[in-house]
Formats: structure tokens, C-alpha cells, sequence
């Protein structure tokens, strides 16, 4: 084999394993319009580092609904600031502003366009509305 061709070679197995590792890198940011396409009318599970980190359902007029995997639901909305899309859910939670870009692997979301850290990625969508049962049902 010749030499040269061995660092093409690895090059084409480190670049698609590079695009898989952030797939939101070379998408821009959405606008809101195309995050209100995107999403309304649809339930997403996100995903961190491979691991259920929460479900959002996203409802008509910027309207959301969140919980993270196993917590309770909180209601809220959102809006463009900048090139970020934030969240307020109306509580003591500070506003939450995250950078979404659409890509093959899904949506992805980076916590206030942090471009070093763990994005959310999709990796689920559906039409069914969150299931959000009342506190201490059961109990």
C-alpha cells in the first residue's frame, strides 16, 4: 500500500466520526420562524451525551411545555433574542437561552450558543401532546 494513501484514508474515517460527534457545528442558528416551523405542534425528547435529559412539547403562539426525564411539567414560552431562542417558565428559573440548529442527526441545542459544551440533540419527535399528570397523583 502505498504510504500516502494512509493518511487520506484516516482522515475519512476521523471526519465522519468528527461530524457525528457535533452535528450542530455547521448548521446555523434557526430563526424564530424556522424554530416555530420546526417545532410547533410537536413533542421532542432531547438527549445529552446520549442520556434522556428531558421532553419539550411545543404548542402554537411560542408556547411550551417542559419536563425534564422523570420530572414535573412546567409550562412557559419563548422568544428570539438575538440568535438565541430563550424559555421563560414563569418561576424562579432563570431565563433559558439556547442556539438551535437543525442537522441530519436531528435538532440540536446549545445552552446559550455554547459551541464547547454537550449539545441537546433530538431523538425523538412526536404529535402526541406531553403526558403532565397533576402533583402527588397517587399518592
Amino acid at each position: 500500500m502505498d504510504i500516502r494513501i494512509l493518511p487520506l484514508a484516516a482522515l475519512l474515517t476521523v471526519a465522519p466520526l468528527a461530524a457525528l460527534a457535533d452535528p450542530g457545528e455547521t448548521a446555523p442558528a434557526m430563526t424564530a420562524d424556522q424554530f416555530d416551523a420546526r417545532t410547533r405542534g410537536k413533542t421532542i425528547t432531547y438527549t445529552a451525551n446520549g442520556v434522556p435529559y428531558g421532553i419539550e412539547e411545543y404548542r402554537p403562539g411560542h408556547k411550551v411545555v417542559w419536563a425534564f426525564d422523570g420530572g414535573e411539567c412546567r409550562e412557559g414560552d419563548w422568544f428570539q433574542l438575538g440568535e438565541q431562542i430563550c424559555f421563560d417558565y414563569h418561576d424562579d428559573t432563570p431565563l433559558q437561552c439556547w442556539t438551535f440548529h437543525d442537522s441530519p442527526a436531528g435538532l440540536i441545542a446549545r445552552f446559550e450558543g455554547d459551541r464547547i459544551g454537550a449539545p441537546l440533540v433530538s431523538l425523538q419527535e412526536s404529535a402526541t401532546p406531553l403526558n403532565c399528570p397533576g402533583p402527588e397523583v397517587g399518592a
